[in-house]
């Protein structure tokens, strides 16, 4: 990871309230990074960090952020295939425990691959908090994944 992260933000319908509040007690921060976005989540936070900087303007914040398919119509997917291919840093996913989704499967296979290439994950705003606080934050990391070449050419 280099000192500039790709960090995905994601929130089911009941939690992004939730996670705008903590993009924009974050702004200064997030401004820093690239970020990536489901669907509608992206919309909001995008709105959000722009009214943050139309209103603490100094002429130089640059807000970077890729917006993807809504999580139920391959979003969670996309984010997913991003992480495989290392153009994902960190991933802030608040999910609705309480709230049956229709595309749990993708959910599950998104937090599975966070797992698989030992990407730091927040699934709570007290968890985000951490991880962007953290002076990890502010420089190179290189996290360990695992080799999985033997189960690659393992014999079926």
């Amino acid at each position: 990871m280099k000192i500039q992260k790709r960090i995905g933000l994601v929130a089911h319908d009941n939690r992004k309230k939730d996670l705008v509040e903590w993009a924009e007690w974050n702004w200064q921060e997030l401004l820093k990074h690239k970020l990536v976005c489901t669907g509608t989540t992206g919309r909001l936070i995008e709105e959000a960090l722009l009214k943050k900087i139309t209103e603490n303007s100094q002429g130089n914040e640059k807000l970077e952020i890729v917006k993807l398919k809504s999580g139920p119509l391959g979003g969670d997917q996309q984010l997913g295939a991003m992480i495989a291919e290392g153009k994902i840093d960190i991933l802030i996913f608040l999910w609705d425990p309480m709230q049956p989704q229709p595309h749990d499967v993708d959910v599950k296979a998104l937090l599975r691959i966070t797992v698989l290439y030992n990407i730091p994950t927040a699934n709570n705003k007290s968890t985000a908090d951490f991880i962007i606080s953290s002076d990890l934050m502010q420089q190179e990391y290189h996290p360990i994944i695992k080799d999985y070449s033997g189960y690659i050419k393992r014999n079926i």
